[in-house]
């Protein structure tokens, strides 16, 4: 058509009314032709061009989270990818991203979801706080231990937290007190109907400490865990992140290192319920210097010294011995030596008849998160001992009480018999008779 064009001598209007079509069209034909020869004239796919368009360092930064965090979805890519990267993508993009480099979407078959409850929560930090206690046990030492936390409605911030040998109310009141001394006091605390917050006979010790300091408690209806349902979805996370895999040493060994999971829940793991942010973001809204000042303390690490604990120093080793090559590295309490065919061969330093191994570890900050523990120590030393079956935490009390009341009815005794000597009814030089033994 272009050729013809150009032989006819022509106008492109003129052409263009004889062939019937738009003379701008013939225009762009000549231009595409001029620019890229023959090959600028073949048929172009319309639309957009396929696939995603986003930047490449975005896109690997994408899959480095993906990678490192193989059950993280879009929304969740998305949220910390902005938090810590400063790379906006929305929730589609990433998906695209992520199918092109080979990851499968699954696609279930839809189906009637029940009706959602409505989210509510306070419109400012300490309005109000929730609190529950939480039960797992030590792995190594086969031993149940107790956790209270309390966390701030409206941000999700844990004010204060403990773990502990025992459930009692005591102890949940010295965690309770011990985050109103470093976050202030709330206007409400919602608890469920647990013996340490609630009692159905007069009022129980918690309350009373609330009603000294002038705040309300709010008592969730028994059997419907939803009212609490922000520190439950918290124990969930604890357990999903962190419990389920750590083996800790010893009671205080989970105490330091679910502060610092604490510490890693609180100023640095993004919330979807809270549009991405972390917890001290909403809790520290209006005081952003103190926000400051615990976010430098807080370790870059803390995540990895709640899963394993102290760091140990690292150990390697490699080398020839005759014609045989060798390499030396330590695994947990083990030396594992691989020869030059692959094979290896392990040696277990704390294992029965040689010496344990000493265990070299990096010095672990203390965690931010506020611990609650009772001032006077024998307080912790009898909520760590393990009654046998049968036994009460009573028994020795009321031993003392019976004892007391015994003395007691002696000296009653002894001061009648006394009474009636010098009344005349006793003689003189007889001794005082006690249950009615001489």
């Amino acid at each position: 058509m272009l050729d013809t064009w150009m032989r006819s001598k022509l106008s492109a209007r003129d052409f263009a009314s004889l062939i019937g079509m738009s003379e701008h069209t013939l225009y762009a034909w000549k231009k595409r032709f001029d620019e890229s020869g023959p090959a600028g004239l073949a048929d172009r796919p319309r639309g957009a061009p396929v696939g995603s368009r986003m930047s490449e360092v975005t896109k690997r930064a994408i899959l480095m989270l993906k990678e490192t965090h193989p059950d993280w979805g879009q929304e969740r890519i998305r949220d910390v990818l902005m938090r810590s990267d400063g790379y906006a993508a929305s929730a589609g993009a990433i998906a695209r991203v992520l199918t092109e480099f080979g990851y499968v979407v699954e696609l279930e078959p839809t189906r009637a979801h029940p009706q959602r409850e409505t989210t509510i929560e306070r419109a400012r930090p300490n309005q109000l706080w929730q609190t529950d206690l939480f039960t797992f046990i030590l792995k190594r030492e086969n031993r149940r231990v107790w956790m209270v936390a309390f966390m701030d409605d409206h941000s999700r911030f844990i004010v204060g937290y403990g773990v502990y040998a025992s459930s009692s109310g005591a102890l949940v009141r010295e965690v309770f007190e011990a985050a109103l001394a470093n976050f202030g006091a709330p206007e409400e605390v919602l608890t469920d109907n647990g013996p340490q917050y609630h009692t159905w006979r007069g009022r129980s010790a918690f309350r009373e400490l609330l009603e000294r300091r002038g705040i309300k408690q709010i008592v969730a209806a028994p059997r419907h865990p939803q009212t609490l349902g922000k520190i439950e979805r918290f124990w969930g996370t604890l357990w999903r992140e962190l419990l389920e895999g750590a083996i800790f040493q010893g009671i205080d060994d989970a105490r330091r290192r679910i502060g610092h999971f604490i510490d890693h829940y609180n100023f640095r793991r993004t919330h979807t319920g809270i549009d991405g942010l972390v917890p001290a973001d909403r809790f520290f809204g209006a005081a952003s210097t103190v926000s400051d000042a615990l976010k430098t303390r807080v370790a870059s690490n803390a995540l990895e010294l709640a899963l394993y604990g102290a760091p140990r120093k690292s150990f390697y080793l490699t080398g020839r011995i005759g014609d045989e090559t060798i390499a030396l590295h330590g695994q947990g309490g083990k030396v594992v030596m691989t020869k030059s065919d692959g094979t290896r061969e392990e040696v277990d330093l704390a294992a029965e008849g040689r010496r344990a191994q000493t265990d070299e570890r990096a010095e672990v900050p203390d965690p931010v998160a506020v611990h609650g523990a009772p001032e006077d120590p024998s307080a912790m030393a009898n909520d760590s001992e393990q009654l046998a079956p049968g036994e009460s935490p009573l028994e020795s009390a009321l031993d003392v009480l019976t004892k007391g009341l015994a003395s007691e009815r002696a000296a009653e005794v002894v001061i009648d018999q006394a009474a009636a000597v010098d009344d005349g009814e006793v003689e003189h030089g007889a001794e005082p008779t006690v249950g009615g033994a001489s």
